[in-house]
């Protein structure tokens, strides 16, 4: 499975749960570096 489309099964998951947008943000940024380095 590739690393990007498991972000996007955790963020629905997580938006479902109520995180906030702002710690879906952190997150998404937490992923896209780990994705490009």
């Amino acid at each position: 499975m590739l690393l990007s489309k498991a972000w996007e099964a955790f963020e629905s998951d997580k938006r479902i749960e109520g995180f906030s947008p702002q710690t879906l943000k952190a997150y998404r940024l937490q992923a896209s570096l780990l994705i490009k380095y």
